[in-house]
């Protein structure tokens, strides 16, 4: 392919890094996946993270007059360069002596001998740092510099910014890399908003929205081209929602009619069966009878059902899901419910069997995990029509498996499932479109759920069954665990159970550059070498339980083993064969153990409010009291209200919304947990970003046809989201989405 500088500036967009011919192209090329830099288009959308005002341009003579820490700009000549050893641990020091007529000042780099190669005597340079201030000299410490020869300003005398960045990918470099990049393509990158969307909200066009993210020469210039692309974001999602949601009110599926009496007998059959289980009388709550109620009234309508429900740890979804379930199955048709793991699948599958038994309806199962011999018969079994109720993971919807009469499709933990996996099952109904009822467990805060629930009717199930075992919570710091460990041991002898959960452990990687601060960008978690360093711990915080804990026999599951042998050690856990269980948060959704009586969380200030609260919900499953123990050490002070805020409230509901005062702007919710598309700079904590989401939900109304297509004329558009960087949002994507 011909080098950056001979390609159509367009086709230079969709052109892979590695071959684009810019500065640098090479290094990113080979480490940028990890930051999700894969071609031009990708890195002139790797926006930054942060921005430094390195603006303010100053004679060396003033510094003195200066305050200590204040950021400065100046324009010297290198007068002289050394290099020697420094007192932290070795590490050595590059020191410039800068002049510039006025007066003298040394800058030092530790640990950045780059910098000698980089700096010669007598080059002249624009150099930005922290003025230090050590009696009667001046220092700059690890300020950023580059040659004062005409060139645009990156990385000194302007508003600079930082990226996000991985082992072997400097912020020098990629700030010259962004920089040829928008001088090669930005100024021609097609607008894809229709000008009436851009006017009504007053935004900028994305050539100067890139330019200004980038490399603004304001900072209000860098909020309009923020608010641009926030509205982008904002939009695309609501084209995703909106388009959905008229898609399938065009669609034809078929009605599922349920009778009084045969809804009579499942509400019965259930209800006996729960009895069962806890030993006493028990009634379906106010909460799960409105469910059922809204579900049948939706499977008997022509146009298919598409609700979500969400309900807190322990309220009671399954049972719901059940009756859906068995009213597909006495009216002679088919349901599928398809679960993240095959461990949550065959438990399941065991829970609804138990709830249908008495309707003498039989539960299937179907997992990646099961001997050739017997998911054939299931395959058989549902493509003869026989199975009339299965359950499985993705196994369920991949191409050997067919239906006869696929009436309802039911998604567990619904945010583990992208819109395409969602809709392969649905494909399989054959003649018509299925029903579909999505579950999860981590509700959502009421002001999210108002702008994002665009193609989804909502039904919550706030209301606990009752005789739930409350669960005490306490805070710990790591000294003081001894009547912890003891409380472990006490509760092995009366048969309970305790998880140990560790944190993702998300460390820099060595050789990443240093910011202007001198502190380092860490790893994605959801980097294979965080998930790799997080196994290394869980490892050996597990060999240590087992020695503290001897001769309890202590189990260990993390995101490194095979699905398979993970399932295996929980089942393990399971069947008592296991006294302690130490892993990661695969631990985290769904895993119905009653005899497990006790979670502790280790750093659980790293871990989100609805990540604490579906682990403390792992426990208190049966009928002996259960323990949730939060060791921290943190002083930070928002870190410490969020744990006193899962100590103190058991509602999940509630929790969502403190989730949502607390978290600080930028990390909203902890998208993947929520099912919710990763935006990379819209944030629905920001009131103004809000307004824009009420803005791009009419502009996307208005650009979509009676079936949920793009109106004629905007191709430009269709593209961005198809194949640009909109595309994993206004597809839903999991990990960029869900």
């Amino acid at each position: 392919m011909a080098p950056a500088r001979l390609l159509d500036p367009v086709a230079l967009l969709d052109t892979a890094i590695g071959r684009s011919g810019l500065p640098g192209a090479t290094a990113i090329a080979r480490r940028g996946k990890r930051l999700g830099i894969g071609t031009v288009r990708d890195l002139l959308f790797h926006l930054p993270r942060r921005y430094d005002d390195l603006r303010e341009m100053r004679t060396l003579g003033e510094l003195r007059w200066l305050p200590d820490g204040e950021v400065v700009s100046a324009r010297v000549r290198v007068a002289d360069l050394r290099v020697e050893a420094s007192f932290r641990r070795r590490v050595q020091r590059t020191i410039a002596r800068l002049e510039d007529g006025t007066g003298s000042v040394d800058a030092t780099w530790f640990g950045r001998r780059f910098i000698e190669r980089r700096l010669k005597v007598d080059d002249p340079i624009v150099v930005s740092g922290k003025v230090r201030h050590f009696g009667r000299n001046l220092t700059l410490d690890n300020p950023e510099f580059q040659p004062d020869d005409g060139s645009a300003l990156l990385h000194a005398g302007r508003i600079v910014p930082f990226y996000r960045l991985t082992a072997g990918v400097a912020v020098a470099s990629l700030r010259r890399a962004v920089r040829a990049a928008l001088d090669a393509s930005a100024a021609a990158y097609p607008e894809y908003l229709p000008d009436a969307a851009r006017e009504a909200s007053h935004l900028v066009s994305i050539r100067t929205a890139l330019e200004e993210a980038h490399y603004p020469t304001t900072f209000s210039g860098r909020d309009e081209a923020l608010r641009r692309l926030a509205f982008d974001e904002l939009l695309a999602l609501q084209l995703g929602m909106v388009g959905r949601r008229r898609a399938r009110g065009g669609e034809h599926g078929r009605a599922v009619e349920v009778t009084p009496s045969d809804d009579e007998a499942i509400r019965a059959a259930i209800v006996a069966s729960l009895r069962r289980r806890v030993g006493r009388d028990v009634v379906l709550t106010p909460d799960q009878a409105t469910a059922v109620d809204a579900i049948r009234d939706d499977l008997a309508q022509p146009v298919p059902m598409l609700r979500l429900l969400q309900g807190d740890v322990g309220s009671g979804k399954t049972a719901v899901a059940a009756w859906a379930l068995a009213a597909v199955a006495l009216a002679g048709r088919q349901g599928a419910l398809l679960a993240p793991t095959d461990l949550l699948a065959r438990q399941h599958q065991v829970t609804v069997a138990d709830l249908l038994g008495p309707l003498g309806i039989e539960v299937e199962l179907l997992t990646g995990s099961m001997k050739a011999a017997d998911a054939g018969r299931t395959r058989e079994l549902l493509a003869g029509g026989v199975a009339r109720v299965v359950v499985g993971t993705h196994a369920l919807i991949s191409e050997s498996v067919r239906f006869a009469d696929l009436g309802l499709a039911v998604v567990d933990e619904q945010h583990r499932f992208g819109v395409e996996q969602r809709s392969a099952l649905e494909a399989k109904a054959g003649g018509g479109v299925p029903h579909v009822l999505l579950m999860t467990a981590t509700p959502i805060p009421r002001t999210l759920g108002q702008v994002l629930y665009a193609d989804l009717d909502v039904t919550d199930l706030r209301t606990p069954p009752e005789g739930r075992v409350a669960i005490r919570t306490g805070i710990r710091r790591t000294t003081d665990l001894d009547g912890t460990w003891q409380r472990v041991r006490d509760e092995a002898t009366r048969g309970g159970r305790t998880f140990v959960v560790v944190p993702l452990i998300v460390a820099a990687a060595e050789g990443d550059d240093a910011d202007a601060d001198g502190t380092l960008d860490l790893m994605d978690p959801d980097d294979e070498a965080a998930v790799a360093t997080s196994a290394v711990a869980a490892e050996a915080e597990a060999v240590r339980l087992a020695e503290l804990l001897a001769p309890l026999r202590v189990g260990l599951v993390h995101g490194r083993l095979k699905p398979a042998d993970r399932d295996a050690e929980m089942r393990r856990f399971r069947d008592g064969e296991l006294d302690v269980l130490v892993g990661t948060t695969v631990v985290e959704v769904g895993v119905d153990i009653p005899e497990a009586t006790m979670m502790i969380v280790e750093g659980a200030d790293r871990f989100g409010l609805a990540q604490l609260h579906q682990l403390r919900g792992r426990v208190g499953r049966g009928t002996a009291e259960s323990f949730c123990v939060l060791v921290s050490d943190t002083t930070d002070e928002t870190a410490i209200a969020r744990l006193h805020a899962v100590r103190d409230t058991r509602d999940g509901f509630e929790l969502a919304e403190k989730d949502w005062e607390l978290r600080r702007e930028g990390n909203v919710l902890g998208l993947v947990q929520s099912g919710l598309p990763e935006l990379r700079v819209a944030s629905l904590q920001r009131e103004g970003h809000r307004e824009l989401a009420v803005l791009a939900r009419a502009a996307a109304e208005a650009l979509l046809d009676p079936e949920g297509r793009l109106l004629p004329g905007h191709a430009a558009l269709e593209a961005e989201t198809t194949r640009g960087w909109l595309r994993s949002v206004a597809r839903a994507e999991p990990g960029s989405g869900a």
